[in-house]
């Protein structure tokens, strides 16, 4: 005969397939494993295959957007770092970079496809994959040879860097007022190379929209200090005469395939950054066309109101600092530079 009482503070127990968790398995309060691998698929549509590079708040995988009958086309997704999942400040970067970038249509900024969240909850952005290499993985492979950097693919680099600023700082909103948009970390990695001779602006990840000047922390100097332009370190506001410096640091890093600023502590490179204080490129590299080395001085000054009005004022003058191209020669810059990398 069963006693149908329960003695006070007994456990009740029901047959196994009816148990009743009255406290959850430990597995329940597992936290979800944010980190992306191979083989991941996101949003059921796009499939990561390989992690190509990695920054301060994302990272960036080579995948393939998946279609009918086997459709694959590559594509690079970009994702926040899983440690700052969760963070509203750098939710709203990425958020403004999506926004930002699709609206800034250009043969040399890399496009934006799409913007979406995966299961998590997490946001993600699909761009168009560059297969090539970057602007620092180029100057490398020269430095690897002992070979000069050919200054009619310096000015190439540049005149492409410079006509993808112009229409991120010539950019209007919605009514047709100017919105323009600041890149703030225009560097050498930043800038792609594509095998078949595309020269693409990226990573507008810091950038900030004339709309959105209060996303930025105040006081937080966001970029690569050798970048970054001297009026900045002092507090000053991006503008399009900050953008032209960091192209004078990586054109003059390009030509003398060395650093602005070499074997300095971060407080020491924070004191002569801000000073504007550099070595003669034409010292470094007598071959360099005069014209050339003067476009770089102009857009390394000091005084911001010294440099190029406008990215399109500095295109000319460098654009006649050294003859047109042949049409393959970037392309094939290129595949010398990454048949050297592979050595």
């Amino acid at each position: 005969m069963s006693d149908s009482t329960t003695r006070p503070g007994a456990r009740v127990t029901k047959p196994s397939d009816e148990r009743v968790a009255l406290h959850p398995e430990p597995d329940t309060f597992k936290v979800p494993d944010r980190r992306t691998r191979p083989g991941t698929i996101l949003a059921d549509q796009y499939e990561l295959t390989e992690r190509i590079g990695t920054g301060g708040m994302a990272e960036v995988w080579r995948g393939f957007t998946l279609g009918a009958n086997d459709f694959r086309r590559p594509i690079a997704v970009k994702k926040i770092l899983p440690n700052l999942v969760g963070q509203p400040e750098f939710a709203a970067l990425f958020t403004e970079e999506a926004r930002v970038v699709a609206a800034l249509q250009h043969p040399n900024i890399v496009p934006i496809y799409d913007f979406r969240q995966d299961d998590l909850g997490q946001y993600f952005i699909v761009m168009e994959y560059v297969e090539g290499l970057d602007v620092g993985r180029w100057i490398i492979s020269h430095l690897t040879q002992k070979l000069p950097t050919p200054v009619p693919v310096l000015v190439e680099i540049g005149i492409a860097i410079l006509r993808g600023l112009s229409v991120a700082h010539e950019r209007l909103d919605a009514l047709g007022e100017p919105s323009p948009v600041f890149h703030r970390d225009v560097t050498p990695s930043n800038v792609l190379m594509s095998k078949h001779g595309a020269i693409k602006l990226g990573d507008f990840g810091i950038s900030r929209a004339m709309d959105r000047m209060t996303m930025t922390t105040p006081g937080v100097v966001r970029g690569k200090i050798a970048y970054v332009a001297p009026e900045l370190l002092a507090g000053k506001r991006a503008s399009v005469a900050s953008d032209l410096y960091g192209v004078g640091v990586l054109l003059w890093e390009a030509a003398t395939r060395r650093r602005l600023h070499e074997g300095l502590s971060d407080f020491e490179l924070f004191v002569k950054a801000g000073k504007g204080e550099h070595d003669a490129l034409g010292e470094i590299r007598p071959d360099v066309p005069v014209a050339f080395v003067q476009v770089v001085d102009r857009l390394l000054a000091l005084n911001p109101a010294e440099r190029y009005p406008s990215a399109h004022a500095a295109i000319e003058d460098l654009a006649a600092a050294a003859p047109p191209l042949r049409l393959d020669s970037i392309a094939r810059s290129v595949a010398i530079a990454l048949e050297a990398t592979r050595r």
